[in-house]
């Protein structure tokens, strides 16, 4: 029981950040498109009217769509082009290295948003 009421606080609680950066009139892009990105999207209720689009490292599944939402996912080089406002890191696992590899995405004004283990803004 505890386990389910952590993650549907920690689901309620990114909704909330979602909704307040799209209030007001921001752009959240996503950064990976593992299976588990899928996983937390219909979990908490992300929807392809939240997130522009994907970006992701590995060029198998550049030009491709996630499962369901239909979201398509580009290049990463795609986040210097376009400056989303927001990031939101559905590789939660691998974030340390994601934003760590992408300073200049952050010296340019971007932030990232970290979903697990606790929503956070970087």
């Amino acid at each position: 029981m505890k386990f389910q009421s952590d993650i549907d606080n920690i689901g309620k609680h990114l909704r909330e950040i979602i909704k307040e950066i799209k209030d007001q009139n921001k752009t959240i892009a996503a950064y990976g498109a593992p299976t588990k990105a899928t996983t937390l999207t219909y979990h908490f209720g992300i929807e392809n009217e939240d997130i522009s689009y994907i970006v992701d490292d590995n060029p198998l599944k550049q030009g491709l769509y996630s499962p369901g939402k239909h979201i398509p996912v580009f290049d990463s080089k795609l986040l210097y082009e376009d400056l989303p406002d927001f990031v939101l890191i559905l590789a939660w696992n691998f974030a340390e290295s994601i934003i760590e590899n992408h300073q200049e995405y952050l010296s340019r004004g971007g932030r990232f948003i970290v979903p697990m283990p606790h929503p956070t803004i970087i």
